[in-house]
């Protein structure tokens, strides 16, 4: 079983930057695809960004494209989020999930989530 703990929210500025972190239990984390969803107030969750178990590949939303980085540290079992050019439409609960197996930006396939972290993007 794995647990994900996740880190580095808070509030900050429009055009500003965070850098989530999640952390990993478990000596497998090197098998399983990553992910990056969020929730905003009222709506569903979505997926922000995935990366292979290797972290040779990514994947992003259209939304998120060009201002988010996942990145991966297997020795440290931990997965990030560098978020640039923050936007207030980026303001959301944002969980961690990891999977078996190739990477999905599909959450019912994600088997494993962490408790969320708040990012609150003001203008």
């Amino acid at each position: 079983q794995v647990q994900l703990v996740e880190s580095g929210g808070g509030l900050v500025q429009a055009g500003g930057s965070l850098r989530l972190s999640c952390a990993a239990s478990g000596r497998t984390f090197g098998f399983y695809a990553m992910g990056w969803f969020r929730q905003a107030p009222g709506k569903e969750r979505e997926f922000v960004a995935a990366i292979t178990s290797s972290g040779s590949n990514t994947d992003y939303a259209d939304s998120v494209k060009g201002r988010f980085t996942i990145s991966r540290d297997n020795a440290k079992n931990m997965v990030y989020l560098q978020m640039n050019s923050l936007k207030t439409e980026d303001t959301a609960v944002y969980y961690c999930a990891s999977r078996r197996g190739s990477s999905s930006k599909y959450l019912r396939e994600y088997y494993y989530w962490g408790q969320g972290t708040q990012v609150t993007v003001s203008s």
